[in-house]
């Protein structure tokens, strides 16, 4: 069997054509590699024992009791299965750059199909909302793994389009899911900066808990450009052809700024951030997750 790492490399997750096919074998390859880890399964606590009978699986047998009274009894659990995780997924425009072996949407895309494919297997609920300006297409909770194939249909049939505006969608989404949950966003947050982090302290506020992918491309990060460049607008018809050099030091110091905002108002409102590089292995989107599961579980 190949190196788990493999599947969780952008270039190896590009050469996977089948969304299924992609997050089963991520997905599978990073568990393996985590090894007897606690994050995954059911949240179980312990209840009560009952005398075994013929039949009742054996790997819940408590020997202790066993030892004690020479009787078999069986531990009894009371499942927890109440997670409910919501995917929202920013399909804006400027989601469609990229300049490696993903861009932006795929990259994001794919890390719902991972965490749609991880959750549902920790007999959770998970649902899906694919947005730009306005709510596109909207999946509800499901806890069943047919619905996975709902899920990756929603995500192959998408294109991303349109400008971005967070904050009327985040609004639309707070009165439509009164329920608490926890919701994933994959976004470049780029547009509207000041309402949409305020929407986010908004949806925080409602109970819900926020895990935040920031997710940006090594060219919006590192700036590498060179030559004499033409900067097209992907949400606009804006043009700009200049010396990216003479640009570089005051980008850096605007995007530095940015991310320290963002960052900044994540963790004013105590909500989960990771800023990821769509050059990055996918094991830095599971790991954050599951790292917010736990601490889901143990509020409850």
């Amino acid at each position: 069997m190949p190196d788990s790492k493999e599947y969780l490399h952008p270039d190896a997750i590009r050469r996977i054509a089948s969304m299924e096919l992609r997050a089963r074998n991520i997905v599978e390859g990073f568990m393996a590699g985590m090894h007897r880890s606690p994050y995954f399964g059911q949240s179980v606590e312990f209840v009560q024992h009952r005398q075994y009978t013929p039949g009742d699986d054996l790997r819940h047998i408590d020997w202790k009791v066993w030892s004690r009274q020479d009787k078999l009894y069986i531990k009894q659990y009371e499942e927890d299965t109440s997670l409910r995780c919501t995917l929202l997924l920013d399909a804006s425009a400027s989601m469609s750059y990229g300049n490696g072996a993903l861009n932006k949407f795929d990259y994001a895309a794919t890390v719902c199909a991972c965490l749609a494919y991880l959750t549902l297997r920790q007999q959770d609920a998970v649902g899906l909302t694919v947005f730009d300006q306005r709510i596109q297409s909207r999946l509800p909770w499901r806890s069943s793994r047919s619905h996975l194939q709902s899920i990756y249909r929603s995500l192959q049939q998408t294109t991303p389009k349109d400008k971005t505006d967070l904050k009327q969608v985040f609004r639309e989404i707070n009165e439509t899911y009164p329920k608490r949950s926890l919701m994933v966003v994959a976004s470049d947050f780029l547009g509207g900066e000041a309402q949409t982090l305020k929407s986010l302290a908004a949806l925080k506020h409602a109970g819900h808990d926020i895990l935040v992918f920031h997710i940006m491309d090594d060219d919006e990060l590192d700036f590498p450009f060179n030559d004499a460049t033409r900067f097209e607008g992907m949400e606009s018809a804006d043009q700009l052809t200049c010396n990216p050099r003479a640009l570089r030091d005051g980008y850096l110091e605007s995007l530095q700024r940015f991310l320290d905002r963002v960052r900044h108002a994540c963790a004013s409102a105590q909500i989960d951030y990771q800023l990821i590089r769509t050059s990055r292995s996918l094991d830095a989107a599971l790991t954050a997750y599951l790292a917010t599961r736990m601490a889901h579980m143990r509020k409850k």
